[in-house]
């Protein structure tokens, strides 16, 4: 079971990001959660769990998180990602996300592989 995860969600997928945190808070408990910026403050905000927060993805938290992956620090890595809009700093998450495989992290893009992650390992 992982215990530490990441939570990130691009900003058209936050509201979903904060819903699936609230549709999985039991599951959730217990673990180490970090978030890049705004996502964990939301989480932290409209949920019971308790995330630390980094700087938000285009100011570095994508690359926090990646340094924690490669620091063996992160079990698992929740990536809402949107596929329909440019993102300034699209570069940094496909290192984030290229790191995600290079280690061999947990690693969902998406709600129902969020869902099927926690299923396994809970």
């Amino acid at each position: 079971m992982p215990k530490t995860i990441a939570l990130v969600a691009h900003d058209q997928k936050k509201d979903q990001m904060i819903a699936w945190v609230k549709a999985n808070e039991a599951a959730l408990a217990g673990r180490e959660i970090y978030g890049t910026g705004t996502t964990g403050g939301r989480i932290n905000a409209e949920t019971g769990l308790s995330v630390t927060c980094l700087k938000s993805g285009p100011l570095g938290g994508d690359a926090q998180i990646g340094a924690m992956i490669a620091e063996d620090k992160l079990d698992a890595l929740v990536f809402f990602i949107d596929p329909l809009s440019a993102l300034p700093h699209d570069v940094d998450v496909k290192s984030l996300l290229r790191l995600a495989i290079l280690y061999d992290v947990l690693l969902a893009v998406n709600e129902a592989s969020a869902t099927a992650m926690l299923a396994r390992t809970s």
